[in-house]
């Protein structure tokens, strides 16, 4: 099956700093793909190169055969990539059908009632605070926000990073059942960053492990949540703040 996201060689800068150094990764349609790591490995600086800010130094991104490299971020997301931001970003200050109305600025008129009907299905709790400002909403709910409204404008590709980033163990189970229940029932392809690597590697079809800018590992979920060095460093404790060990990079697992 080919790949409908396929990053090749990125290389992507902060001024005179090297975020991402070559990285390779593809996303095939229909698939949940989680890439795993410790902070600052380079995850969210990836998910941001793939939606044009930065763009990346060197190095291709290509999305359903297109080469989107170069591409400005608003055709990006008009072209059918949407994403749920690390920290949620809602509008505190708007009510949460005013949040999932931008959302569908890129979309048709006439898809709006159908989609909100859609992700009311989704995310119930929703509908019940429809005409609550999204700020006064908890962290969970906050999420479940953010990430409805990414569908709102029908993505193809779903990214979302840290989607479980300071929520309660409870809240955290519910998301990744709801990340699943989307992929399931619509067909989106999700690209996760997550470090909770249990809960990610456990939803994801396949897995990717950053370090330092560059992808050490890659496998099947199953595969790297049975992987020794990966559960040595990400999982066993509850360690995320050391690197993977070195062996097996750029490898499967």
């Amino acid at each position: 099956m080919s790949a409908m996201l396929s990053v090749q060689g990125v290389h992507t800068f902060y001024g005179h700093i090297e975020a991402l150094r070559g990285v390779d990764v593809e996303v095939r349609q229909s698939e949940i793909v989680a890439l795993i790591g410790a902070n600052g490995a380079g995850k969210s600086t990836l998910l941001m190169t793939i939606c044009g800010t930065p763009q990346a130094a060197q190095g291709r991104i290509m999305f359903d055969g297109r080469d989107i490299t170069r591409v400005p971020t608003h055709r990006i997301m008009r072209d059918g990539i949407a994403q749920a931001p690390e920290g949620r970003r809602i509008f505190p200050r708007m009510t949460v059908l005013e949040n999932l109305q931008m959302g569908a600025l890129s979309g048709k008129p006439g898809d709006f009632a159908p989609d909100l009907d859609a992700v009311f299905k989704i995310f119930p709790v929703l509908k019940e605070r429809q005409s609550q400002r999204g700020g006064t909403l908890s962290g969970g709910e906050q999420q479940m926000l953010a990430i409805a409204r990414a569908l709102m404008s029908r993505p193809r590709l779903l990214l979302l990073d840290e989607p479980s980033l300071g929520l309660a163990p409870m809240i955290v189970r519910q998301i990744f059942q709801v990340i699943r229940e989307i992929n399931r029932a619509t067909g989106v392809t999700v690209f996760l960053v997550e470090q909770n690597a249990y809960h990610a590697l456990k939803l994801a079809h396949r897995g990717y492990v950053m370090v330092n800018g560059q992808i050490a590992l890659s496998g099947t979920g199953a595969e790297l949540l049975a992987n020794r060095e990966v559960r040595a460093a990400y999982l066993e404790g509850g360690i995320h703040d050391t690197a993977a060990p070195a062996a097996g990079r750029g490898g499967r697992a």
